[in-house]
């Protein structure tokens, strides 16, 4: 059984993804903020981690740099729920940025159950 790490600040957000991917039979860790995340990742074997870009503390591409550099081969989702639209020039290419910190993917809150399932099996895909 896949075992995946969510990081995120938002209590429901983790609570309701775990729901879901616990349903597909995922088994599932859940962390608050960047720190544990990352103490989290480092002291367990994950599939994928799903790591909010925002969070208080230790925004998520420093999550994602810092596990990613500690075990390149857990495949790691950025999620936000800011859209990269490209609408506000001015704004940094944030999807660009999670993809260079060693990111796979991206999802966009809210998500639908069916493209969190889609992007999840791919980010697996993508480790084996």
């Amino acid at each position: 059984m896949p075992r995946i790490l969510i990081i995120d600040d938002d209590r429901l957000v983790r609570e309701a993804t775990a729901t879901l991917l616990r349903a597909k039979g995922y088994d599932i860790v859940m962390a608050a903020d960047g720190k544990s995340g990352i103490e989290a990742a480092g002291a367990g074997h994950f599939d994928v981690a799903i790591v909010d870009l925002f969070m208080p503390g230790m925004d998520g591409l420093k999550v994602i740099e810092s596990i990613h550099r500690a075990n390149p081969r857990i495949p790691m989702i950025a999620a936000s729920g800011f859209m990269f639209n490209g609408e506000c020039p001015e704004m940094p290419h944030f999807e660009s940025m999670a993809t260079e910190a060693g990111a796979v993917s991206t999802l966009y809150k809210p998500f639908r159950p069916d493209v969190l399932y889609r992007t999840v099996e791919t980010a697996i895909g993508k480790a084996a």
